[in-house]
């Protein structure tokens, strides 16, 4: 791609590549738009060389970007070693920022996962990817199986999207039961309001209970995400929506500044 700023390799950069995980047990909490929007935060407000990295099967963050993966059933094969998965990563047109997009194969990931009987796969691929990118960004399927816990075993911190309901509150518990059973040093969970609408007296209780955690409020802005397959900061730079998403970076960023990355 003429002009495009290629990530460089970021080796003997001790302690400045970080992996983020977005991930919840629940569906439908907006995870995919979430990630999808942070990479982009992260390469274009930080500057960082940044790897959005799809793990569901749906492809919704390739989408988001115009992208679908080339051919079928390739995904899977960056974890059995018969594909590096730099030949699956495809560039987007934002200078530094870079997606290995799904396919239908990830569906039968967690039984190959089981097969291999590598219980740190998945982060030794991202310590190799970190090599040129100094922020990879995992957009997890919401699933707990021996997927989820290679994701929790491999990320440095652990984005949880909680619309504000009941069934979010007891998804989040699961997930820090989750977490917490990998072992004493196991990474920081950020829970971050999704689909925030102040409207509703549900959520302005949730909000009150919570206020210094992050939010992304419900927007039409977000929702044009999939229709113009361009992140908010892109289709409207000044809206809630978008400072949302810059806030939750911000908090992000602090958060690794604190782990050293």
């Amino acid at each position: 791609m003429a002009g495009r700023k290629t990530p460089k390799s970021t080796a003997g950069a001790a302690g400045s590549s970080a992996t983020i995980a977005v991930y919840s047990v629940k569906g439908g909490v907006g995870k995919t738009t979430i990630a999808a929007n942070l990479a982009w935060c992260s390469a274009e407000l930080s500057g960082h060389p940044t790897l959005l990295w799809d793990l569901d099967a749906a492809g919704g963050s390739g989408f988001l970007y115009g992208l679908e993966p080339k051919g079928s059933k390739l995904a899977e094969d960056v974890f059995s070693k018969e594909r590096p998965a730099e030949a699956l990563i495809r560039e987007t047109s934002y200078d530094m920022l870079d997606i290995l997009p799904a396919d239908e194969s990830i569906r039968a990931l967690d039984a190959q996962l089981m097969q291999i009987g590598k219980r740190k796969r998945l982060a030794k691929l991202t310590e190799g990817l970190a090599e040129r990118y100094t922020r990879i960004i995992l957009d997890c399927p919401p699933v707990m199986n021996e997927l989820s816990s290679q994701v929790i075993r491999a990320a440095d911190l652990i984005i949880v999207p909680l619309p504000p309901s009941p069934l979010s509150k007891r998804a989040f518990d699961i997930v820090v039961r989750e977490v917490a059973g990998t072992g004493k040093r196991h990474p920081p969970i950020l829970p971050v309001f999704s689909m925030l609408d102040l409207r509703r007296g549900l959520h302005r209780e949730a909000r009150a209970q919570n206020p210094d955690w992050p939010a992304i409020p419900y927007a039409s802005a977000v929702e044009q995400c999939a229709a113009q397959q361009r992140p908010v900061g892109e289709i409207a730079a000044r809206s809630s929506a978008a400072g949302g998403f810059n806030a939750l970076w911000r908090a992000i960023e602090r958060k690794l500044a604190q782990l050293g990355k």
